[in-house]
């Protein structure tokens, strides 16, 4: 199992841009995720979390559990999730687990950025 994954964090304000910068996000780094996650959202007073995955070729189940745990934890605290830059092949995994339905999906980042101050 890895014991690290490339991402990138950057703040604007209340916002977070959180960008995995692998191309497979599964079981393997999930975890990981997690983790980084749960200490982000703990620690710093995050209220607009942009889930970046325009890098990311492969999601599993595994992948979207750390985004749902993200999802619930900003809930709880009256924040945001937008998943910004999803792929193809990724859309469709979130659209066959019926995520699209409670999970907010954007084209860009930029987009996102417009999105998350209406929703």
């Amino acid at each position: 199992m890895e014991e690290y994954f490339n991402y990138e964090i950057k703040r604007e304000n209340d916002l977070v841009i959180f960008k995995i910068t692998e191309p497979r996000f599964d079981s393997q780094i999930a975890g990981l995720v997690k983790g980084e996650l749960t200490i982000l959202l703990n620690t710093e007073d995050v209220k607009k979390l942009i889930f970046d995955l325009s890098d990311v070729e492969y999601c599993d189940s595994s992948g979207l559990s750390a985004i749902l745990l993200a999802f619930r934890m900003l809930r709880g605290i009256g924040g945001k999730l937008i998943i910004a830059g999803a792929r193809k092949s990724v859309q469709t995994l979130i659209e066959i687990s019926q995520l699209d339905k409670v999970l907010t999906l954007a084209d860009t980042v930029d987009a996102a950025k417009s999105i998350i101050n209406t929703i």
